[in-house]
Protein backbone atom coordinates (compact mmCIF):
# COMPACT_ATOMS: atom_id res chain seq x y z
CA UNK A 1 0.00 0.00 0.00
CA UNK A 2 1.33 3.75 -0.24
CA UNK A 3 0.20 5.07 2.61
CA UNK A 4 -1.21 9.00 2.03
CA UNK A 5 0.63 10.14 4.87
CA UNK A 6 -1.11 14.05 4.23
CA UNK A 7 -4.66 13.15 4.75
CA UNK A 8 -6.85 14.04 7.56
CA UNK A 9 -10.12 12.92 8.81
CA UNK A 10 -11.43 16.62 7.24
CA UNK A 11 -10.23 15.82 3.75
CA UNK A 12 -12.95 13.24 3.65
CA UNK A 13 -15.54 14.54 4.90
CA UNK A 14 -17.16 16.28 1.89
CA UNK A 15 -16.98 12.75 0.04
CA UNK A 16 -18.37 10.91 3.30
CA UNK A 17 -21.15 12.85 3.41
CA UNK A 18 -22.05 12.16 -0.43
CA UNK A 19 -21.83 9.05 0.47
CA UNK A 20 -24.67 9.20 3.19
CA UNK A 21 -26.73 10.58 0.45
CA UNK A 22 -26.30 7.59 -1.41
CA UNK A 23 -26.43 5.40 1.38
CA UNK A 24 -30.17 6.72 2.09
CA UNK A 25 -31.44 5.32 -1.18
CA UNK A 26 -29.88 1.73 -0.93
CA UNK A 27 -31.32 1.28 2.05
CA UNK A 28 -34.80 2.60 1.49
CA UNK A 29 -34.54 0.32 -1.84
CA UNK A 30 -33.76 -2.62 0.22
CA UNK A 31 -36.67 -2.60 2.80
CA UNK A 32 -38.81 -1.76 -0.06
CA UNK A 33 -37.89 -5.09 -2.16
CA UNK A 34 -36.83 -7.73 0.22
CA UNK A 35 -38.56 -10.66 0.44
CA UNK A 36 -37.89 -11.62 4.29
CA UNK A 37 -39.81 -15.07 4.10
CA UNK A 38 -36.62 -15.94 1.73
CA UNK A 39 -34.36 -14.87 4.68
CA UNK A 40 -31.86 -11.94 5.09
CA UNK A 41 -29.73 -10.08 2.30
CA UNK A 42 -26.62 -11.36 2.00
CA UNK A 43 -25.23 -10.00 -1.56
CA UNK A 44 -26.13 -8.50 -4.85
CA UNK A 45 -26.91 -10.27 -7.68
CA UNK A 46 -26.72 -8.00 -10.90
CA UNK A 47 -27.12 -5.41 -8.30
CA UNK A 48 -30.22 -6.71 -6.06
CA UNK A 49 -30.02 -8.01 -2.75
CA UNK A 50 -30.53 -11.30 -2.31
CA UNK A 51 -30.72 -14.16 0.34
CA UNK A 52 -27.96 -17.02 0.72
CA UNK A 53 -28.60 -19.47 3.19
CA UNK A 54 -25.23 -20.66 4.89
CA UNK A 55 -26.05 -19.70 8.48
CA UNK A 56 -27.55 -16.70 9.14
CA UNK A 57 -25.63 -13.94 9.84
CA UNK A 58 -26.67 -10.69 7.65
CA UNK A 59 -29.71 -9.66 9.62
CA UNK A 60 -28.07 -7.16 11.83
CA UNK A 61 -25.96 -5.57 9.03
CA UNK A 62 -29.37 -4.82 6.89
CA UNK A 63 -30.94 -3.24 10.13
CA UNK A 64 -27.87 -2.11 11.70
CA UNK A 65 -26.85 0.19 8.25
CA UNK A 66 -30.24 2.11 9.05
CA UNK A 67 -29.07 2.87 12.94
CA UNK A 68 -26.02 4.40 11.24
CA UNK A 69 -27.56 5.98 8.96
CA UNK A 70 -29.60 8.14 11.29
CA UNK A 71 -26.20 8.29 13.53
CA UNK A 72 -24.38 9.93 10.29
CA UNK A 73 -27.04 12.26 9.24
CA UNK A 74 -29.91 12.65 12.17
CA UNK A 75 -32.92 11.30 10.04
CA UNK A 76 -35.22 10.18 12.24
CA UNK A 77 -36.95 8.12 9.92
CA UNK A 78 -34.22 5.32 9.48
CA UNK A 79 -33.68 5.44 13.07
CA UNK A 80 -38.33 4.65 13.16
CA UNK A 81 -37.78 2.00 10.35
CA UNK A 82 -34.44 0.45 12.37
CA UNK A 83 -36.55 -0.07 15.32
CA UNK A 84 -39.36 -1.17 13.95
CA UNK A 85 -37.30 -4.01 12.15
CA UNK A 86 -35.18 -4.81 15.10
CA UNK A 87 -38.08 -4.97 17.33
CA UNK A 88 -40.17 -7.36 15.24
CA UNK A 89 -37.20 -9.89 13.17
CA UNK A 90 -34.00 -9.75 15.54
CA UNK A 91 -35.70 -11.95 18.64
CA UNK A 92 -34.81 -15.50 17.16
CA UNK A 93 -30.95 -14.21 16.26
CA UNK A 94 -30.64 -13.42 20.75
CA UNK A 95 -30.94 -16.90 21.04
CA UNK A 96 -29.88 -18.57 18.00
CA UNK A 97 -27.63 -21.24 19.46
CA UNK A 98 -26.21 -22.48 15.95
CA UNK A 99 -23.79 -19.52 14.93
CA UNK A 100 -20.91 -17.91 16.27
CA UNK A 101 -21.94 -14.47 14.77
CA UNK A 102 -23.42 -12.88 17.62
CA UNK A 103 -21.50 -9.93 17.84
CA UNK A 104 -22.21 -9.52 13.85
CA UNK A 105 -25.98 -9.56 14.36
CA UNK A 106 -27.08 -7.87 17.93
CA UNK A 107 -24.24 -5.42 18.76
CA UNK A 108 -24.87 -4.05 15.33
CA UNK A 109 -28.30 -3.54 16.12
CA UNK A 110 -29.24 -3.37 20.24
CA UNK A 111 -25.59 -2.49 20.57
CA UNK A 112 -25.65 0.63 18.57
CA UNK A 113 -29.20 1.48 19.67
CA UNK A 114 -27.60 1.42 23.39
CA UNK A 115 -24.43 3.27 22.33
CA UNK A 116 -26.38 6.71 21.27
CA UNK A 117 -28.69 5.89 24.00
CA UNK A 118 -25.70 6.21 26.31
CA UNK A 119 -24.71 9.03 23.95
CA UNK A 120 -27.69 11.12 24.49
CA UNK A 121 -28.66 11.22 21.26
CA UNK A 122 -31.95 9.04 21.68
CA UNK A 123 -33.98 8.90 24.84
CA UNK A 124 -33.67 6.96 27.70
CA UNK A 125 -36.91 5.16 27.95
CA UNK A 126 -35.98 2.89 31.23
CA UNK A 127 -37.87 -0.43 29.37
CA UNK A 128 -36.64 0.63 26.58
CA UNK A 129 -33.08 0.55 27.55
CA UNK A 130 -33.93 -2.81 30.35
CA UNK A 131 -35.18 -4.72 26.78
CA UNK A 132 -31.92 -3.72 24.86
CA UNK A 133 -29.64 -4.34 27.56
CA UNK A 134 -31.28 -8.09 28.45
CA UNK A 135 -30.86 -8.92 24.83
CA UNK A 136 -27.02 -7.97 24.65
CA UNK A 137 -26.81 -10.11 27.80
CA UNK A 138 -28.32 -12.94 26.43
CA UNK A 139 -26.79 -12.78 23.56
CA UNK A 140 -23.46 -12.68 24.62
CA UNK A 141 -24.14 -15.71 26.65
CA UNK A 142 -25.60 -17.65 23.87
CA UNK A 143 -21.78 -16.76 22.30
CA UNK A 144 -20.23 -18.39 25.24
CA UNK A 145 -22.31 -21.00 25.25
CA UNK A 146 -20.37 -22.60 22.00
CA UNK A 147 -17.45 -23.23 23.83
CA UNK A 148 -14.75 -25.57 23.48
CA UNK A 149 -12.65 -26.84 26.85
CA UNK A 150 -8.68 -27.46 25.77
CA UNK A 151 -7.83 -27.35 29.49
CA UNK A 152 -6.33 -25.44 31.61
CA UNK A 153 -8.34 -22.55 31.82
CA UNK A 154 -7.65 -22.01 27.67
CA UNK A 155 -10.51 -22.81 25.22
CA UNK A 156 -12.32 -21.63 22.14
CA UNK A 157 -15.72 -20.44 21.06
CA UNK A 158 -16.36 -22.81 18.20
CA UNK A 159 -17.61 -21.99 14.52
CA UNK A 160 -20.97 -23.53 12.97
CA UNK A 161 -18.55 -26.11 11.32
CA UNK A 162 -18.31 -27.73 15.15
CA UNK A 163 -16.76 -28.30 18.40
CA UNK A 164 -13.27 -28.90 16.69
CA UNK A 165 -13.31 -25.66 14.96
CA UNK A 166 -12.43 -22.48 15.09
CA UNK A 167 -13.01 -19.65 12.99
CA UNK A 168 -10.79 -16.07 12.84
CA UNK A 169 -14.47 -13.95 11.99
CA UNK A 170 -15.18 -14.84 15.88
CA UNK A 171 -12.37 -12.33 16.63
CA UNK A 172 -14.80 -9.54 15.49
CA UNK A 173 -17.96 -11.19 16.92
CA UNK A 174 -16.45 -10.82 21.01
CA UNK A 175 -17.49 -7.62 21.76
CA UNK A 176 -20.78 -9.54 22.45
CA UNK A 177 -18.99 -11.60 25.54
CA UNK A 178 -17.94 -7.35 26.10
CA UNK A 179 -20.69 -6.01 25.88
CA UNK A 180 -22.53 -8.85 28.22
CA UNK A 181 -19.65 -9.02 30.88
CA UNK A 182 -19.83 -4.68 31.16
CA UNK A 183 -23.52 -5.12 31.74
CA UNK A 184 -22.78 -7.30 34.47
CA UNK A 185 -24.63 -10.55 33.06
CA UNK A 186 -23.78 -13.88 35.24
CA UNK A 187 -23.97 -16.79 32.88
CA UNK A 188 -24.27 -20.10 34.72
CA UNK A 189 -23.99 -23.63 33.77
CA UNK A 190 -24.29 -26.93 35.58
CA UNK A 191 -24.80 -26.96 38.92
CA UNK A 192 -25.02 -23.28 39.03
CA UNK A 193 -21.22 -22.87 38.09
CA UNK A 194 -20.44 -18.96 37.56
CA UNK A 195 -18.57 -18.49 34.11
CA UNK A 196 -17.14 -15.43 33.47
CA UNK A 197 -17.49 -13.80 30.16
CA UNK A 198 -14.43 -12.18 30.60
CA UNK A 199 -12.48 -14.87 30.98
CA UNK A 200 -14.27 -16.82 28.09
CA UNK A 201 -13.26 -13.76 25.72
CA UNK A 202 -9.65 -13.67 26.94
CA UNK A 203 -9.18 -17.25 26.13
CA UNK A 204 -10.93 -17.42 22.64
CA UNK A 205 -8.43 -13.99 21.86
CA UNK A 206 -5.37 -16.07 23.07
CA UNK A 207 -6.09 -18.99 21.20
CA UNK A 208 -6.72 -17.12 18.06
CA UNK A 209 -3.67 -15.28 18.27
CA UNK A 210 -1.62 -18.21 19.11
CA UNK A 211 -3.43 -20.53 16.09
CA UNK A 212 -4.82 -18.40 13.74
CA UNK A 213 -2.52 -15.72 13.14
CA UNK A 214 1.28 -15.99 12.44
CA UNK A 215 4.56 -14.02 13.16
CA UNK A 216 7.33 -15.86 11.25
CA UNK A 217 8.51 -18.43 13.96
CA UNK A 218 8.44 -21.18 11.65
CA UNK A 219 5.10 -22.59 12.66
CA UNK A 220 5.49 -24.21 9.14
CA UNK A 221 6.68 -23.27 5.64
CA UNK A 222 4.60 -20.54 5.11
CA UNK A 223 4.77 -19.04 8.61
CA UNK A 224 4.84 -15.49 7.08
CA UNK A 225 4.88 -12.44 9.54
CA UNK A 226 1.40 -11.42 10.57
CA UNK A 227 -0.54 -14.00 8.08
CA UNK A 228 -4.12 -15.56 9.10
CA UNK A 229 -5.65 -18.78 9.11
CA UNK A 230 -9.51 -18.71 8.44
CA UNK A 231 -9.74 -22.31 10.34
CA UNK A 232 -7.82 -23.53 13.62
CA UNK A 233 -8.54 -27.34 13.86
CA UNK A 234 -8.55 -29.08 17.11
CA UNK A 235 -8.76 -32.80 18.34
CA UNK A 236 -11.64 -32.33 20.76
CA UNK A 237 -10.75 -35.58 22.76
CA UNK A 238 -7.67 -34.15 24.12
CA UNK A 239 -7.70 -30.40 23.15
CA UNK A 240 -4.31 -30.54 20.96
CA UNK A 241 -4.36 -28.09 18.00
CA UNK A 242 -3.69 -30.40 14.52
CA UNK A 243 -4.14 -28.04 11.57
CA UNK A 244 -5.12 -24.74 9.83
CA UNK A 245 -7.64 -25.02 7.08
CA UNK A 246 -10.15 -23.05 5.45
CA UNK A 247 -13.89 -22.55 4.51
CA UNK A 248 -14.01 -19.51 2.25
CA UNK A 249 -10.67 -18.76 1.33
CA UNK A 250 -8.25 -20.99 -1.07
CA UNK A 251 -5.94 -22.96 1.34
CA UNK A 252 -4.88 -23.26 5.25
CA UNK A 253 -2.16 -21.88 4.19
CA UNK A 254 -2.49 -18.79 2.42
CA UNK A 255 -4.20 -15.67 3.66
CA UNK A 256 -8.24 -15.35 2.94
CA UNK A 257 -7.96 -11.34 2.94
CA UNK A 258 -11.60 -11.00 5.01
CA UNK A 259 -10.39 -13.21 7.55
CA UNK A 260 -7.23 -11.28 8.25
CA UNK A 261 -9.35 -8.16 8.34
CA UNK A 262 -12.07 -9.69 11.05
CA UNK A 263 -8.50 -10.36 12.82
CA UNK A 264 -7.29 -6.49 12.43
CA UNK A 265 -10.64 -5.08 13.66
CA UNK A 266 -11.30 -7.47 15.81
CA UNK A 267 -7.78 -7.43 17.93
CA UNK A 268 -7.87 -3.17 17.71
CA UNK A 269 -11.34 -3.50 19.41
CA UNK A 270 -10.75 -5.65 21.66
CA UNK A 271 -7.59 -3.57 22.70
CA UNK A 272 -9.40 -0.66 23.21
CA UNK A 273 -12.26 -2.57 25.29
CA UNK A 274 -9.67 -3.58 27.45
CA UNK A 275 -7.86 -0.65 27.94
CA UNK A 276 -10.85 1.14 29.61
CA UNK A 277 -10.94 -2.19 32.02
CA UNK A 278 -10.13 -1.98 35.56
CA UNK A 279 -6.76 -4.46 35.72
CA UNK A 280 -8.57 -6.22 38.85
CA UNK A 281 -11.04 -8.02 36.11
CA UNK A 282 -8.35 -9.32 34.73
CA UNK A 283 -6.50 -11.01 37.60
CA UNK A 284 -7.73 -14.32 37.78
CA UNK A 285 -7.15 -14.71 33.52
CA UNK A 286 -3.39 -13.80 33.86
CA UNK A 287 -3.36 -10.02 34.09
CA UNK A 288 -4.06 -7.19 31.83
CA UNK A 289 -0.73 -5.94 30.85
CA UNK A 290 -0.64 -9.94 29.45
CA UNK A 291 -3.95 -9.29 27.41
CA UNK A 292 -2.80 -5.99 26.52
CA UNK A 293 0.63 -7.22 25.31
CA UNK A 294 -0.91 -10.62 23.61
CA UNK A 295 -3.47 -8.18 21.67
CA UNK A 296 -1.23 -5.54 20.51
CA UNK A 297 0.89 -7.87 18.83
CA UNK A 298 -1.46 -9.95 16.52
CA UNK A 299 -3.12 -6.27 15.74
CA UNK A 300 0.42 -5.07 14.97
CA UNK A 301 0.99 -7.97 12.86
CA UNK A 302 -2.04 -8.75 11.03
CA UNK A 303 -1.72 -4.84 10.21
CA UNK A 304 1.29 -5.19 8.59
CA UNK A 305 1.07 -8.10 7.15
CA UNK A 306 -2.34 -6.46 4.94
CA UNK A 307 -0.24 -2.85 4.30
CA UNK A 308 1.99 -5.53 2.83
CA UNK A 309 -0.67 -7.30 0.33
CA UNK A 310 -2.88 -4.62 -1.04
CA UNK A 311 -2.56 -2.46 -3.89
CA UNK A 312 -1.18 0.72 -3.81
CA UNK A 313 -4.74 2.13 -3.40
CA UNK A 314 -5.03 0.03 -0.12
CA UNK A 315 -7.63 -2.20 -1.74
CA UNK A 316 -6.71 -6.59 -1.63
CA UNK A 317 -7.35 -9.49 -3.56
CA UNK A 318 -9.48 -12.18 -1.92
CA UNK A 319 -6.85 -14.41 -0.73
CA UNK A 320 -2.67 -14.05 -1.53
CA UNK A 321 -2.59 -17.81 -2.62
CA UNK A 322 -5.22 -17.48 -5.48
CA UNK A 323 -3.92 -19.15 -8.37
CA UNK A 324 -4.82 -16.62 -10.86
CA UNK A 325 -2.89 -14.13 -9.01
CA UNK A 326 0.31 -15.66 -11.12
CA UNK A 327 -1.58 -13.72 -14.35
CA UNK A 328 -1.36 -10.56 -12.73
CA UNK A 329 2.62 -9.78 -12.31
CA UNK A 330 3.81 -7.54 -9.86
CA UNK A 331 -0.12 -6.43 -8.04
CA UNK A 332 1.02 -4.76 -5.13
CA UNK A 333 3.27 -2.06 -7.14
CA UNK A 334 -0.09 -0.91 -8.64
CA UNK A 335 -3.77 -0.20 -7.25
CA UNK A 336 -6.28 -2.90 -7.24
CA UNK A 337 -7.82 -3.80 -10.73
CA UNK A 338 -11.58 -5.64 -9.90
CA UNK A 339 -11.84 -5.72 -13.83
CA UNK A 340 -8.91 -8.05 -14.36
CA UNK A 341 -9.91 -11.54 -15.65
CA UNK A 342 -8.27 -13.63 -13.06
CA UNK A 343 -9.24 -13.10 -9.42
CA UNK A 344 -11.19 -10.76 -7.63
CA UNK A 345 -10.34 -8.26 -5.65
CA UNK A 346 -12.45 -8.31 -1.69
CA UNK A 347 -13.53 -4.39 -1.22
CA UNK A 348 -15.40 -6.05 2.12
CA UNK A 349 -12.03 -6.42 3.21
CA UNK A 350 -11.17 -3.12 2.89
CA UNK A 351 -14.03 -1.86 4.51
CA UNK A 352 -13.63 -4.12 7.71
CA UNK A 353 -9.29 -3.72 7.96
CA UNK A 354 -9.64 0.31 7.47
CA UNK A 355 -11.54 0.56 10.68
CA UNK A 356 -9.14 -2.14 12.14
CA UNK A 357 -6.04 0.14 11.01
CA UNK A 358 -8.08 3.29 12.31
CA UNK A 359 -8.22 1.91 15.82
CA UNK A 360 -4.92 0.55 16.01
CA UNK A 361 -3.25 3.53 15.19
CA UNK A 362 -5.84 5.58 17.54
CA UNK A 363 -4.92 3.32 20.49
CA UNK A 364 -0.73 3.23 20.04
CA UNK A 365 -1.08 7.20 20.12
CA UNK A 366 -3.37 7.14 22.83
CA UNK A 367 -0.95 5.28 25.00
CA UNK A 368 2.16 7.80 23.78
CA UNK A 369 2.99 5.62 21.00
CA UNK A 370 3.49 5.33 17.88
CA UNK A 371 0.09 4.97 15.55
CA UNK A 372 0.20 7.69 12.59
CA UNK A 373 1.55 4.78 9.84
CA UNK A 374 -1.64 2.74 10.98
CA UNK A 375 -4.17 5.83 10.91
CA UNK A 376 -2.73 6.90 7.48
CA UNK A 377 -3.09 3.53 6.75
CA UNK A 378 -6.89 3.57 7.50
CA UNK A 379 -7.45 7.19 5.97
CA UNK A 380 -5.94 6.21 2.99
CA UNK A 381 -8.11 2.65 2.36
CA UNK A 382 -11.20 4.79 3.28
CA UNK A 383 -10.64 7.18 0.49
CA UNK A 384 -10.11 5.25 -2.33
CA UNK A 385 -13.66 3.19 -1.29
CA UNK A 386 -15.30 6.71 -1.19
CA UNK A 387 -14.74 6.80 -5.31
CA UNK A 388 -14.93 4.66 -8.48
CA UNK A 389 -14.72 1.92 -8.96
CA UNK A 390 -15.94 1.24 -5.22
CA UNK A 391 -18.33 3.53 -4.24
CA UNK A 392 -21.82 2.63 -6.13
CA UNK A 393 -23.93 5.83 -7.37
CA UNK A 394 -25.95 3.58 -9.86
CA UNK A 395 -29.83 4.33 -7.87
CA UNK A 396 -30.83 1.20 -9.60
CA UNK A 397 -28.25 -1.14 -8.30
CA UNK A 398 -28.86 -1.69 -4.31
CA UNK A 399 -25.47 -2.40 -2.96
CA UNK A 400 -22.95 0.86 -1.95
CA UNK A 401 -19.51 -0.70 -2.01
CA UNK A 402 -19.31 -2.59 -5.32
CA UNK A 403 -16.16 -5.25 -6.12
CA UNK A 404 -16.79 -7.22 -2.60
CA UNK A 405 -17.08 -11.06 -2.49
CA UNK A 406 -18.63 -13.94 -0.58
CA UNK A 407 -17.86 -17.33 -0.90
CA UNK A 408 -15.13 -17.83 -3.82
CA UNK A 409 -14.23 -21.41 -3.74
CA UNK A 410 -18.32 -21.98 -3.48
CA UNK A 411 -18.75 -20.11 -6.69
CA UNK A 412 -21.62 -18.17 -5.18
CA UNK A 413 -20.68 -14.86 -6.06
CA UNK A 414 -22.08 -13.07 -9.58
CA UNK A 415 -20.59 -13.23 -12.56
CA UNK A 416 -21.97 -10.68 -15.17
CA UNK A 417 -22.06 -11.99 -18.48
CA UNK A 418 -19.15 -11.86 -20.78
CA UNK A 419 -16.72 -11.86 -17.65
CA UNK A 420 -14.58 -14.70 -16.15
CA UNK A 421 -14.49 -13.37 -12.02
CA UNK A 422 -17.10 -12.13 -10.21
CA UNK A 423 -17.56 -8.01 -10.77
CA UNK A 424 -19.71 -5.19 -9.68
CA UNK A 425 -21.37 -6.40 -7.00
CA UNK A 426 -21.85 -5.94 -3.35
CA UNK A 427 -21.94 -7.72 0.30
CA UNK A 428 -24.64 -6.68 3.12
CA UNK A 429 -21.17 -7.15 5.89
CA UNK A 430 -19.07 -4.87 3.16
CA UNK A 431 -21.82 -2.33 3.26
CA UNK A 432 -22.07 -2.44 7.14
CA UNK A 433 -18.94 -1.98 7.53
CA UNK A 434 -18.29 0.99 5.23
CA UNK A 435 -21.13 2.84 6.78
CA UNK A 436 -19.26 1.69 10.57
CA UNK A 437 -15.88 3.07 9.16
CA UNK A 438 -17.67 6.49 7.67
CA UNK A 439 -18.96 7.07 10.64
CA UNK A 440 -15.70 7.02 12.70
CA UNK A 441 -13.90 9.04 10.34
CA UNK A 442 -17.04 11.66 10.38
CA UNK A 443 -16.52 11.74 13.93
CA UNK A 444 -13.10 11.86 13.47
CA UNK A 445 -13.35 14.93 10.85
CA UNK A 446 -16.53 16.19 13.29
CA UNK A 447 -14.41 16.76 17.33
CA UNK A 448 -17.14 14.75 17.95
CA UNK A 449 -17.16 11.83 20.61
CA UNK A 450 -15.16 8.68 19.56
CA UNK A 451 -16.95 5.72 18.55
CA UNK A 452 -16.71 2.30 20.65
CA UNK A 453 -19.03 -0.73 20.46
CA UNK A 454 -19.08 -0.22 24.48
CA UNK A 455 -19.86 3.93 24.68
CA UNK A 456 -18.16 6.38 25.95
Amino acid sequence: MQIDQSLVPLDLLPAIRRMWEVSAAKIDSIDRTMDRSKGAPVHTVAGRYQPRGWTDWTQGFEFGSAVLQFDATGDQRFLDLAIGRIRTDMPTHITHFGVHDHGFNQVSTYGNLRRLTEEGRIPKDPWQQDYIDLALRCSGAVQAHRWTDLGNGEGFIHSFNGPHSLFVDTMRTLRALALAHQLGHVMKGEGDEVVSLLGRLLAHARTTARYVVFYGEGRDIYDLPGRTAHEAIFNVTNGAFRCVGTQQGYSGFSTWMRGLAWAICGFAEMLEFTQGREAREFEAFGGKAAAIAMMERAAEATCEFYIAHTGLDGIPYWDTGAPGLRDLGDLYARPADPANDSEPVDSSAATIAAQGLLRFGAWREARGGDGKRYRQAGLTVLKTLLEAPYLSVDPHHQGLVLHSQYHRPNGWDYVPPGRKIPFGEATMWGDYHMRELALYVQRLAENGPYVTFFGP
